[in-house]
């Protein structure tokens, strides 16, 4: 038997080219895959900070974020540790000009098609932990992941609060996120918030892959 050739090529020449050729413009449409992937960014959750406890409290609450958005959390009561902290898996899709936010205090000029959050408020009645400092300390480490794979993914990314008054390891100034969510400081809640919209014409998914040390966010777009 010869060597295996896929996709088998035609006899013809020229269409063999033709062929070729799509292969390397658009090899979706050769290979029939149904979407393809716009970006890809990793983090290790064991370099937030170099103190260990502190670093071990923005890893909890960055997972205990993703739970919350995937819904497998949905309060305090909720809250296993065992079970935050086990590799996991986590999508959800926008459809063409739907919003993604990263919490629901909302300005009133991105309000319209939010659609998804990630459920949290960040605080100790959600059964985020302090590092002594404040509550919630990492999710901005989070937004700022989801912020780079969106803006990479050539997707419409809005964040009015930068994170330059602190590096945030592995991940650019230029994408860092300032997250913050109070109550009784509205305005600036909804300031210091992450608003995605999907600019494409068909939908985008977000894939969350955890696998014990590294987070990735993928953005893959339907065909």
């Amino acid at each position: 038997m010869g060597p295996f050739l896929w996709p088998p090529w035609p006899n013809n020449m020229f269409t063999s080219l033709i062929l070729l050729y799509s292969l390397f413009i658009n090899p979706a449409s050769i290979l029939g895959a149904s979407s393809v992937e716009l970006s890809s960014k990793t983090i290790s959750l064991e370099t937030r900070y170099q103190v260990p406890s502190v670093n071990q409290v923005f890893k909890d609450n960055i997972l205990l974020t993703l739970n919350y958005m995937s819904g497998t959390v949905r309060g305090k009561n909720d809250v296993n540790w065992e079970n935050v902290k086990k590799p996991a898996q986590y999508e959800f899709t926008l459809n063409p000009g739907e919003r993604f936010a990263f919490h629901d205090t909302l300005l009133s000029q991105y309000k319209d098609g939010v659609v998804k959050t990630t459920n949290a408020h960040f605080n100790s009645s959600d059964g985020f932990l302090s590092d002594r400092w404040l509550y919630g300390d990492g999710v901005c480490h989070l937004a700022s992941l989801i912020h780079w794979a969106a803006l990479d993914a050539g997707l419409e990314s809005i964040s009015l609060a930068s994170h330059d008054f602190a590096r945030i390891p592995e991940i650019s100034r230029e994408y860092g996120v300032s997250i913050k969510y109070m109550p009784g400081e509205t305005a600036n809640s909804a300031r210091q918030n992450l608003y995605i919209t999907n600019n494409q014409n068909v939908p985008v998914t977000f894939v969350f892959e955890y696998d014990g040390t590294n987070l990735k966010v993928k953005v893959v777009k339907d065909l």
